[in-house]
C-alpha cells in the first residue's frame, strides 16, 4: 500500500559569522521535519535544542504521526529541557518549527507546530506563505498596530521571545493541519535566515532551485553572505506524491544583539 504523502528532502545548518557554537538543532528524516534554535548559553542551548529532536527521533521511520505523538514529544521534550536547567547554571530553551506528515483517511496532510519564532513557510503554485506565527514582542507589537512590518526588521526587540520549550515558558505550541498538494515545498528554518534574507529572495530561491538540497545550501550561503549574525539552519521539504482531495486549511489550535531570548518576567513573562 502506498503512503498518502511521499516526500524528498534536503537541509544544512552553519554556525555563521559571529559565533563559536551552533546551538541550531535539526531533524529531516520522514514523517519528521524540524528546526530548533537554543538558547541559554553555557552550551545550554545546544543542548536543549539537541534533547527537542532526540525526543522527535524515535517517530523516525513511521509512514506518518497524528498529533497526539506531537503532543506527547513536546510534552517529553519540556522534560528534558527542565532537567537541563535544573542541572546547569544556565536556563536552558528552544524555539521549535516544523512538519510532520499525516494521514486523514488515506489522504496526506501536512501537521505543522510551532513554539518560538522559528519558522515554517509553504511554498505553493509560485506563492510563499508563512505558515507559523512568531512568538515575539515584536509580532505582538505587529498585531496591535504599534509597529510597522518595515521597522521590525530592525527593532531592538527583534529577538525576544514570549514563547519557548524550556527558559521558563510554559506556552503551548501552535498547529496548523492542512492538505497536501503534489508539488508543495515546505521551508522549515531559524531565525539566522529569516533575519538575514528578505522573503522575496527566499521565494526566488526556492523556486529556482529544483533540488531541496541545492535550495537549503544557497539559501544557508545566502544569510552567510548578508553577514551571518546567527546560527542558520533550514529544512527544505518537497512533496513528490500526494493521495490529497481539495480541502481548506485548517488552523487546529483553538484556542540582533543577535540572540533568540526569552522576554522577561519584568517585562511581561515568558508564557
Amino acid at each position: 500500500m502506498t503512503a498518502p504523502l511521499i516526500v524528498s528532502a534536503g537541509s544544512s545548518t552553519h554556525t555563521g559569522m559571529r559565533r563559536s557554537l551552533n546551538e541550531d538543532a535539526m531533524l529531516a528524516s520522514a514523517p519528521i521535519f524540524i528546526v530548533a534554535d537554543g538558547m541559554g548559553g553555557h552550551e545550554a542551548g545546544e543542548r536543549a535544542s539537541a534533547a527537542v529532536v532526540e525526543e522527535f527521533a524515535r517517530f523516525a521511520g513511521r509512514e506518518s504521526l497524528e498529533l497526539d505523538d506531537v503532543l506527547d514529544a513536546l510534552s517529553r521534550s519540556r522534560l528534558a529541557v527542565d532537567a537541563l536547567s535544573v542541572m546547569a547554571t544556565g536556563r536552558a530553551g528552544t524555539t521549535l518549527s516544523g512538519v510532520v506528515l499525516a494521514d486523514v483517511d488515506g489522504t496526506g496532510y501536512w501537521l505543522s507546530f510551532n513554539i518560538g519564532d522559528s519558522r515554517t513557510y509553504r511554498l505553493s503554485r509560485g506563492e510563499l506563505e508563512q505558515i507559523s506565527v512568531d512568538h515575539s514582542v515584536v509580532q505582538e507589537l505587529i498585531e496591535t498596530g504599534e509597529l510597522s512590518l518595515a521597522d521590525a526588521a530592525s527593532d531592538h526587540r527583534r529577538n525576544i521571545i514570549t514563547r519557548a520549550i524550556g527558559a521558563g515558558s510554559t506556552g503551548d505550541a501552535d498547529f496548523w493541519m492542512f492538505p497536501a498538494e503534489l508539488g508543495d515545498r515546505i521551508l522549515i528554518c531559524s531565525d539566522g535566515l529569516s533575519s538575514e534574507v528578505p522573503d522575496a529572495q527566499i521565494q526566488e530561491i526556492l523556486t529556482v532551485e529544483s533540488d531541496p538540497q541545492t535550495a537549503a545550501a544557497t539559501l544557508v550561503g545566502e544569510a552567510v553572505t548578508a553577514g551571518g549574525r546567527d546560527n542558520i539552519t533550514v529544512v527544505v521539504v518537497d512533496a513528490v506524491f500526494v493521495a490529497s482531495r481539495p480541502g481548506m486549511q485548517v488552523q487546529a489550535d483553538d484556542d540582533f544583539d543577535e540572540n533568540t531570548r526569552p522576554r522577561e518576567a519584568a517585562a511581561g513573562g515568558i508564557r
